[in-house]
């Protein structure tokens, strides 16, 4: 029922009373007392007024040095990093308490989730205001002084954007389902009735109300954008301006593919979700040193490309890095291949917050410290841009007590302390379930440790160009031997990784005759036989970097 449906069901009750009292009782006596008019009902309340507010582009300058987003990037959860302030919920201030350790860890890049006022008040991605902080997180400022600490450190901060849909509480769907007039109605996708026929992630993505129904397939608080009106796109390009003009360093998009439905059949990876994107690149283009990476599981290569977002997660090479690590011989045939023909700006991966792309790596190679390393060193030193999920530099598992992507969004375990030093209270969520074992302090001071692994991995990819901007050449795989070079104008790498469990031989041409090569991470120097090939002995489960001289 609408307002003016109300008001009049509300004035009729009221003139019925007064009818009622004015015919008084029949027959002698004393007529009745009429009974009280009931209460007026209280007038609805005001509906709140969207901020669509123009915003003009006003870069800061980047004080970032050129080519930073090609480093290694980590992927965090604030509410699971590091709580400041003692009420068992991570924030910014936590986050700048631990720069540091990013810093020392060898990345240069902190891919934040969500850190907007949200209303499911946990992964942020039902975003109530696109231009303010989670309350929890701490405010405007606390997200200003990260940025500021975080370029002191030579690290960008590139934050999670919700482009697809917002949050039901927001106030531009608060107008849009008043009623089939209002005049935000059209900013999201509404059908009256409801279409039949469609099936999204297993569900009915239309949600019924009393004047309609609304598209949400994640979930019926998450209502979609009509994001082929003009006014919703220039919407979101004022909030991404009003971040950029702060000092953002970029995004990364969530659900591109979902951006546009054409049907119950053509509702992934439509046409304009391709050039939508490409939109949203031009206008960070037009900010110095920024960067986006965009979420696309359906078509990562797309995406990826120049056309689009210029940078996509590989969700199509996870499973070959992970059944490398695991020694599967076909998984290391389909990992050489890869970067023969994938799009440049892919991102690699092993896993991240989302459940549908896998378990934490600590689970899926059930803590196995030599898998866990080899599959670091299978994407760490590979094209594109990797991204490290929280955690996974020391091997966390998932809580044991919980399920699905909670499990996988756990607090950080930092030491052996109260709370695995995430908070001096409890956790808002249950720890990993190996936080004991597997914590920051303890990996610190081991010189084996997985930790001290990635810290080796970043540092031969910050100080080799040719890791970080080389081509992708002389690939090959034989059994579960992988083999590349990496080449910049000046300098060629090679690369040897023996995912197998027993000794083996790599070897790597087209280099000089008798070319000298420096062994990195304690391998011995080789040379090169007459035809430009080098032999490199491998042991089981093996790493070896070799630098032309």
């Amino acid at each position: 029922m609408n307002r003016f449906a109300d008001k009049f069901s509300t004035a009729a009750a009221l003139l019925a009373a007064a009818a009622l009292t004015a015919c008084g009782g029949g027959g002698g006596g004393t007529a009745p007392s009429p009974a009280p008019a009931p209460a007026p009902a209280p007038a609805p309340a005001p509906l709140p007024a969207p901020d669509v507010s123009a915003v003009t582009a006003a870069d800061p300058g980047s004080t970032l040095p050129e080519g930073w987003q090609r480093g290694a990037f980590m992927q965090i959860f604030v509410r699971s990093y590091q709580d400041s302030d003692g009420d068992g919920i991570g924030d910014l201030r936590g986050l700048i308490s631990r720069l540091d350790y990013l810093k020392d860890l060898g990345v240069k890049g902190l891919w934040l989730m969500p850190v907007t006022k949200s209303q499911d008040g946990d992964h942020g991605y039902a975003v109530v205001d696109y231009r303010d902080v989670e309350p929890a997180y701490g405010k405007l400022a606390d997200l200003d002084e990260l940025i500021k600490q975080a370029h002191a450190r030579g690290i960008g901060v590139i934050l999670d954007y919700v482009m697809n849909h917002s949050a039901g509480q927001h106030p531009l769907f608060v107008n849009a389902k008043d009623s089939a007039t209002n005049p935000w109605r059209d900013w999201y996708v509404w059908q009256n009735p409801a279409p039949t026929g469609w099936s999204i992630y297993g569900g009915n993505p239309w949600r019924s109300t009393a004047n309609g129904a609304y598209y949400a397939p994640f979930w019926e608080q998450m209502p979609d954008f009509n994001l082929l009106k003009t006014e919703v796109v220039d919407f979101h390009k004022n909030a991404l301006r009003f971040w950029l003009n702060r000092g953002v360093d970029g995004f990364r998009f969530d659900a591109v593919g979902n951006l546009v439905e054409n049907g119950p059949n053509a509702w992934e990876d439509q046409p304009r979700n391709y050039t939508l994107m490409n939109e949203m690149r031009v206008l960070l283009n037009g900010y110095a040193r920024r960067t986006m990476v965009c979420e696309a599981p359906a078509d990562p290569q797309g995406f990826g490309a120049a056309a689009a977002c210029g940078g996509a997660f590989a969700f199509d090479l996870q499973n070959a890095l992970m059944g490398s690590a695991k020694g599967q011989a076909s998984a290391v045939t389909n990992l050489a291949n890869y970067f023969k023909t994938a799009t440049p700006g892919m991102a690699p991966m092993l896993s991240n917050h989302d459940s549908f792309a896998g378990l934490r790596p600590g689970d899926q190679l059930n803590a196995n410290l030599a898998q866990l390393k080899l599959a670091a060193s299978a994407y760490l030193l590979l094209p594109g841009t990797p991204f490290i999920y929280y955690g996974e530099e020391i091997g966390m598992r998932g809580a044991s007590s919980l399920s699905g992507d909670a499990s996988i969004r756990t607090p950080m375990s930092w030491s052996t302390a109260a709370n695995a030093g995430f908070s001096t209270a409890t956790p808002y969520r249950a720890l990993a379930a190996n936080a004991a074992t597997h914590n920051v302090a303890a990996q610190q001071a081991d010189p084996d440790s997985l930790l001290n692994h990635y810290r080796a991995l970043l540092d031969l990819r910050n100080t080799l160009p040719a890791l970080r901007d080389g081509a992708y050449t002389n690939a090959s795989a034989a059994d579960t031997v992988l083999t590349y070079q990496r080449r910049s104008a000046a300098q060629t790498v090679v690369v040897a990784i023996n995912f197998g469990s027993a000794a083996a031989q790599a070897s790597s041409a087209d280099l000089p005759a008798n070319a000298l090569l420096q062994g990195k991470l304690g391998a011995p120097d080789l040379a090169a036989d007459a035809t430009g090939t080098v032999r490199i002995a491998m042991p089981a489960q093996s790493l070896r970097v070799y630098v032309l001289r």
